[in-house]
């Protein structure tokens, strides 16, 4: 058969298709990019806020357009849409043929060879369909919270067939599945199940295979990075792989996402700090900055222990790149609490910021919650959060111009056939703000090489450069 896949959501999600691709292949399946010409066509879903899930939706209606008009004979939905609301989803998109969720990412053999699906139920709020018709999902006499028997426990390993959807220059690697925490606003521990982290040695073995491939930059994911080995009594893992990690020839950047602001020890720290080939880059998801909000989210923390981890953060690592992300219009967020998470990011000068706005999800413990923060005033204070930061950017970038710099090259951008995508070790694939090659050759230059560049200018949140000598690997 020929497998098509469209792929939703997060990095995580990514690698679970990565490797659904890898299992078909190795199964004697041909993959193919035209969705058109697919006999199966595979969507992994996201269902973390109502946005996501809008776009999960109206991915597998696409899709299921397909199988009416093309060659296509089976729709398989996967993910954490499918995890959560697998029943509903079949009721409702009777052209769904299987359904597997987030624990169930082996079955895609047995899949393309059968049509046999295990069903839960699972209650969902009104969707639409493109021409507005609901796609209603909700079932109120239906429990949202699987029992914590069901809750997924696979995770891949390094033996796991994958084939990589990224540039073959970069890749993700999932070092654990599944969360512990019980942040109100959020759904993942129950579609995700609990933290479980994947043995060092099985993490080491993959990356040096991946190393072997050509991949030159290795982002470690998970729910959070930081508690690596804890789940295990495993003190220090994180620290020690990093370590390991950093010996890897052929690698040249490992980047952490996902860290938690209660789980970063010294020990890791220093290990950034300290090993060459890890970048020194923090991705830290705060969430909020007033301590009244941060108690309702159920975050560990006040904004006191935010600044002075971030000041600890900063004298151990020298240079350091921090991202983070809010969430603004959380139930109860009062004119003054915003304006102390604003005050928090002003002081605090993040290099990049994301904003979201808050998002009213069933099965999380702050649905129970009024909502009581109106969509117009969430979108003012995203809006006003977002141009403070890109004050803050200008700022810094000024400060940036004739700064000499080592860059990783991307590929062509999509804006100018004479301009380069590259970025800097602060800066993370498709999340962050990138540099613009300009005054060179694009045909002489290839993504996944490096090179020392020149910062003349910037554009926005993103940087202006020229090349200053050869592409070097």
């Amino acid at each position: 058969m020929k497998v098509g896949m469209v792929s939703l959501g997060c990095p995580k999600n990514l690698v679970d298709s990565e490797v659904m691709l890898g299992l078909a292949q190795q199964t004697g399946h041909e993959l193919t990019r035209d969705a058109v010409d697919a006999d199966v066509l595979i969507v992994n879903t996201c269902a973390f806020i109502d946005k996501a899930k809008q776009e999960s939706i109206d991915t597998i209606l696409e899709m299921a357009e397909l199988k009416k008009t093309g060659k296509c004979q089976r729709l398989v939905v996967t993910g954490c849409m499918a995890e959560r609301y697998r029943d509903e989803l079949r009721e409702q998109i009777p052209e769904i043929d299987v359904v597997l969720g987030t624990g169930e990412v082996p079955r895609i053999v047995e899949v393309l060879g059968s049509g046999i699906t295990d069903q839960r139920s699972r209650g969902l709020v009104p969707l639409l369909r493109a021409n507005g018709e609901p796609v209603n999902l909700t079932n109120a006499s239906r429990s949202p919270i699987p029992d914590s028997r069901s809750l997924p426990t696979y995770i891949y390993d390094a033996d796991t067939p994958r084939l990589l959807a990224t540039p073959r220059h970069y890749a993700y690697v999932k070092i654990a599945e599944g969360c512990d925490y019980k942040c109100a606003f959020c759904i993942i521990p129950t579609l995700r199940g609990h933290y479980r982290s994947r043995p060092s040695d099985s993490i080491v073995r993959e990356a040096r295979a991946l190393a072997a491939r050509g991949v030159k930059e290795l982002l470690l994911i998970s729910q959070d990075t930081s508690f690596y080995g804890n789940d295990r009594g495993d003190r220090g893992a994180l620290a020690r792989l990093l370590r390991e990690l950093n010996t890897i020839d052929g690698l040249e950047w490992i980047r952490m996402l996902y860290l938690y602001p209660t789980t970063i020890g010294d020990d890791v720290l220093d290990a950034i700090a300290e090993s060459e080939k890890v970048c020194n880059y923090i991705d830290l998801p705060l969430q909020h900055a007033s301590d009244d909000v941060l108690k309702r989210m159920k975050r560990p923390g006040t904004r006191g222990s935010y600044e002075r981890l971030l000041n600890r953060i900063r004298t151990r690592i020298p240079h350091v790149t921090l991202r983070t992300t809010f969430i603004v219009g959380f139930p109860g967020e009062t004119a003054q609490d915003f304006a102390e998470l604003h005050d928090f990011v002003e002081t605090v000068g993040f290099d990049h910021v994301g904003v979201f706005t808050y998002s009213h999800e069933e099965g999380t413990s702050a649905h129970g919650l009024v909502d009581d923060v109106s969509a117009r005033v969430k979108k003012q204070r995203q809006s006003a959060l977002m141009s403070l930061q890109k004050k803050i950017v200008k700022k810094a970038q000024q400060l940036r111009a004739g700064q000499r710099v080592r860059l990783l090259i991307d590929g062509p951008s999509t804006e100018h056939e004479l301009v380069l995508r590259a970025r800097l070790e602060g800066q993370a694939p498709d999340i962050d703000p990138v540099v613009y090659l300009t005054d060179c050759d694009p045909s002489d230059f290839q993504a996944g090489q490096f090179l020392q560049a020149e910062i003349v200018g910037s554009s926005d949140y993103d940087l202006l450069a020229r090349p200053l000598v050869a592409c070097y690997s």
